[in-house]
């Protein structure tokens, strides 16, 4: 099984994260992403297949770790998603991040608000410099837990060192479950 012996996840899952699965699943999948990482992109439709093919048995925890360095539009995607939360829409507003993370504008974001049903004004500028603090939170349990690049996930506490596709992923599921 590909988990790490040594890298180990610093900051546990609270209420504050969010969690998509059942919060008793005997599995809790904790992902660092970025939203305008491809590689993040390319691994979203996998852990959503890893929670549908795993019924009650995994939860996905989505933690932010924008490299802003690299990519320029991160940290207001990841404003925009935390903004979404404060207005119940999330994973809406985290799934369409990663299927339109070519276009992470503004103006961009504030149009992915309404076609949610949210205003738009809500999720950009200064409404959503609030949740700067949830996501430097969010960053620096990843520097503290060994995070160096996006996506890094933790299963049940220790880093996986695999690839992130879902045969692996469902045999590192597996082992846990039995």
């Amino acid at each position: 099984m590909p988990l790490a012996t040594q890298s180990t996840l610093t900051v546990p899952v609270s209420a504050d994260d969010h969690a998509r699965g059942p919060g008793a699943a005997p599995v809790t999948v904790v992902e660092y992403g970025d939203y305008e990482c491809p590689y993040c992109a390319a691994a979203r439709p996998v852990l959503a297949a890893l929670i549908d093919h795993s019924p009650g048995h995994v939860r996905l925890v989505f933690r932010n770790f924008p490299l802003a360095d690299v990519h320029p539009f991160a940290l207001t995607a990841a404003l925009a998603a935390e903004a979404a939360a404060a207005l119940g829409a999330f994973w809406p507003m985290h799934d369409l991040l990663f299927s339109k993370q070519d276009r992470l504008r503004d103006s961009d974001l504030a149009r992915y608000a309404e076609l949610l049903g949210l205003p738009g004004d809500a999720v950009i500028g200064d409404a959503a410099q609030p949740y700067g603090d949830k996501i430097e939170a969010d960053f620096h349990s990843g520097v503290d837990s060994g995070v160096r690049g996006t996506p890094t996930l933790f299963i049940n506490g220790r880093q996986y060192t695999g690839r992130v596709e879902l045969q692996s992923l469902r045999a590192a599921v597996s082992s846990l479950v039995e």
